[in-house]
């Protein structure tokens, strides 16, 4: 079956992995898309691929590798080995897809617990270490059978946690490598602003490099955390039905996980979120995705 629905457990925040995959179990999914956060407190890849195998579930990306923008030897080189494990802990749980969000500004690495230099503000610069750190990289993932996603965010996003902020970069970025080690994520939040949308998902697709389809809906007013403007799908500004079928036309047919940071979702009862995400993406998402394919839709079946 293609496009099966997958719960990135960022969007159900406050379970454990055990509960994450219960209740993604019990709403019907067949996939899941852990926090690498998650594995740890679960006792490490191992017990953690047992908890997902329990559920009846396989994973569908690992969240997250990347943060590979620091200056210093000393970072860089923790940086690299933190990736390194999460390769090998993507591998053990059987994710075949490591999703990267690469980093940003060494001035705005506090923001998010690190240490940078507050005048270092080069992202030309910032860049070309991510390009040295995936280079590095490869050869670790092409050796687990793990690819490295890279995930353009929102410009907005550009000075502390991303310094891709579109499909083509990330694909100019991933063009060195072989498809299986590096591919790209479609996630809708952070890309559906891009005027080139159409011809870089249809590149991905003709590049294979189309690893990853994510979910969830640009809201506005934007939240004080911008990190937390996230929506259930609908309840924004996103074109689901176009950038679906620009995804299926590309030629994806794998999971399509939703992701969503949004504090009034992330703190409500998990039934009630998978159940609405899961009537949303039925209605939204899934029949331009089929539509797109060829596939006849499961409601016509009945």
């Amino acid at each position: 079956m293609t496009f099966e629905l997958s719960l990135n457990t960022g969007t159900t925040p406050n379970l454990s992995l055990h509960e994450a995959a219960e209740a993604a179990a019990q709403a019907g999914l067949s996939h899941i898309g852990p926090w690498r956060h998650l594995l740890a407190e679960a006792g490490g890849a191992g017990p953690a691929a047992q908890i997902i195998a329990g559920a009846g579930l396989k994973a569908s990306t690992l969240c997250r590798g990347g943060f590979l923008t620091a200056p210093s030897a000393e970072a860089q080189a923790a940086a690299l080995a933190s990736n390194r494990q999460a390769i090998e802990e993507a591998a053990v749980i059987g994710a075949n897809e490591l999703i990267m969000v690469v980093g940003g500004l060494p001035s705005a690495a506090h923001i998010l617990g690190g240490t940078g230099d507050p005048a270092d503000k080069n992202i030309v610069a910032a860049r070309d270490r991510v390009a040295r750190g995936l280079e590095e990289l490869v050869p670790i993932a092409l050796e687990h059978g793990v690819r490295l996603v890279l995930e353009p965010l929102h410009p907005m996003y550009a000075a502390d946690r991303a310094v891709l902020s579109t499909l083509g970069q990330a694909l100019d970025l991933a063009s060195p490598y072989p498809t299986k080690a590096v591919g790209v994520v479609v996630d809708t939040f952070h890309v559906f602003w891009d005027p080139q949308l159409q011809q870089q998902i249809q590149r991905a697709g003709l590049e294979h490099r189309l690893a990853s389809y994510q979910i969830c809906d640009f809201n506005l007013p934007i939240a004080s955390n911008a990190l937390q403007s996230r929506g259930m799908m609908g309840d924004g500004h996103i074109d689901f039905s176009t950038i679906s079928r620009w995804v299926s036309q590309a030629g994806y047919r794998g999971p399509v996980e939703v992701e969503i940071f949004n504090d009034e979702i992330n703190q409500q009862d998990s039934a009630l979120t998978l159940a609405t995400m899961s009537q949303r993406y039925e209605t939204l998402v899934l029949p331009h995705l089929e539509q797109a394919a060829g596939v006849q839709p499961a409601s016509a079946l009945n």
